[in-house]
C-alpha cells in the first residue's frame, strides 16, 4: 500500500503493518513519520528496538541471519534499517524481497530512505515491500499551503496567528522546515500566558522577534516564481540564491531557458502554429502549460524581443566582461516580463 505522509496517522490507527518504508527528502517529515511508527509499535508491545544503517560493505546475509537467533526469544521487536542512498544494491534488494515474502515473527521492519524516484519505486524490492507492507512518501507542503502548515504546527502548542502573520513566517522559512520546527519550539516561550483550554493569538511583532530568515531556495524556485508572476517571491528567491553563493551563470541559464521558451512559442504562434504542438516541442509539462500561457500574455512580443537582447548582455556581464550588476539586472528583466517594471527605466540603466 502507498500512502502520503498526512495519511499515516489514520493508517496507524487502523493497524500496524509488519513492514514500513518511509521515504522523502525533508528530514523533519521523514523523522516525524518514523517517530509516529515507532510510537505506535511501542504502544502495541514492540519494546525491543534494533537499528542498522546499510552503507557500503553492509553484510546483508549476516543481517538477515541474525534474526533467526533472535527469534528464539519471544520479545516483539522493531527493526529499523536506514538506506542512506535509497539503493540497497543487488544483494540488499534480494534480501528485502526475501523479508517481504516471509517476514520474521513478532517483528516490525521500518526502512527509511531519501525520496525514491520513479525508477527506484519500480524495482523488485520496492514493489515487494509495497505489496507486503506500507510505503509512506513524505513531501514538504507546496508553497501555497505553507502558511496553513505552519498554522497546524502552532495549534499543537495552543497557538494561532492571523493569515498575514502566517504568510510572513512562511516566506522566511521556505525550503527549511526543520528550522521552522525549531522556531516553533521557541514561540510558546514568547507568547503571552494562556488560559487553560484556550489558544493564544500570536501577533506579528512577537513572531518577527522569534523567527529568523532561514529560507533556503533551489534554482528551480526562480522559474516557479517567474511563471506565476509572484514578484515578491521572485526577488526574495533571487536575493537568497545570491546570498547563498549560487553561481550566477546557473541562475541565468535557468531563467534564460524560460524566456527563450516563451520567445520560441510566441514566434511559432505568429507563424500560425498551434499552441499544443509548440508546448510539446518545447517540452513544457502539462501542469506548467497554463502558467506558460499566462506568462506569454503578460510578456508580449516587444518585451520578449527586448528580453532576448538583455540575456545576451547579461551573459557577458555574468562572465565579468561588463561592469553592470548582473544580479540586479536579471531581477529587473524578470520584473519587466511580469509587468512589474518598465523596459524604458531598465534599458536606461543598463543599455
Amino acid at each position: 500500500m502507498k500512502l502520503r505522509g498526512e495519511q499515516l496517522d489514520g493508517a496507524l490507527k487502523r493497524a500496524l503493518s509488519p513492514i514500513w518504508l518511509v521515504s522523502g527528502d525533508e528530514p523533519l517529515l521523514t523523522d516525524e513519520a518514523a517517530a509516529q511508527i515507532r510510537s505506535a509499535a511501542r504502544a502495541q508491545g514492540f519494546a525491543e528496538r534494533h537499528s542498522w544503517q546499510a552503507e557500503t560493505g553492509f553484510n546483508w546475509r549476516e543481517w538477515l541471519a541474525g534474526f533467526d537467533s533472535l527469534s528464539l526469544f519471544s520479545n516483539q521487536r522493531l527493526v529499523e534499517l536506514r538506506l542512506p542512498t535509497g539503493k540497497p544494491g543487488i544483494e540488499g534488494g534480494k534480501t528485502l524481497e526475501a523479508w517481504a515474502a516471509n517476514p520474521p515473527a513478532d517483528t516490525v521492519l521500518l526502512i527509511t530512505a531519501p525520496r525514491l524516484d520513479k525508477a527506484s519505486l519500480s524495482t523488485k524490492w520496492a514493489t515487494a515491500i509495497e505489496r507486503a507492507g506500507i510505503l509512506v512518501q513524505t513531501a514538504p507542503p507546496p508553497l501555497e499551503r505553507l502558511p496553513e502548515w505552519i498554522g497546524e504546527r502552532l495549534a499543537r502548542h495552543q497557538l494561532k496567528a492571523e493569515h498575514d502573520t502566517l504568510a510572513w513566517q512562511a516566506a522566511r522559512v521556505e525550503g527549511n522546515l526543520l528550522a521552522a520546527h525549531q522556531q516553533h519550539q521557541k514561540l510558546p516561550l514568547m507568547a503571552p500566558q494562556r488560559q487553560s483550554g484556550k489558544s493564544v493569538l500570536l501577533t506579528l511583532p512577537t513572531v518577527r522577534s522569534a523567527v529568523a530568515d532561514v529560507a533556503r531556495y533551489d534554482v528551480g524556485d526562480i522559474s516557479d516564481a517567474f511563471l506565476k508572476a509572484d514578484a515578491a517571491r521572485f526577488c526574495r528567491v533571487l536575493d537568497g540564491l545570491r546570498n547563498e553563493g549560487e553561481a550566477l551563470v546557473l541562475v541565468l541559464t535557468v531563467l534564460g531557458n524560460e524566456v527563450r521558451t516563451l520567445y520560441r512559442i510566441h514566434a511559432g504562434l505568429a507563424q500560425g502554429q498551434r499552441m499544443f504542438e509548440l508546448m510539446q516541442k518545447a517540452r513544457v509539462w502539462d501542469s506548467r502549460q497554463p502558467l506558460v500561457e499566462r506568462a506569454l500574455k503578460r510578456a508580449g512580443p516587444d518585451k520578449l524581443a527586448w528580453a532576448m537582447r538583455m540575456l545576451s548582455r547579461l551573459d557577458r556581464a555574468s562572465k565579468g566582461l561588463l561592469r553592470e550588476d548582473a544580479w540586479d539586472e536579471l531581477k529587473q528583466l524578470g520584473l519587466v516580463l511580469m509587468n512589474r517594471a518598465s523596459m524604458q527605466s531598465t534599458a536606461t540603466a543598463f543599455l
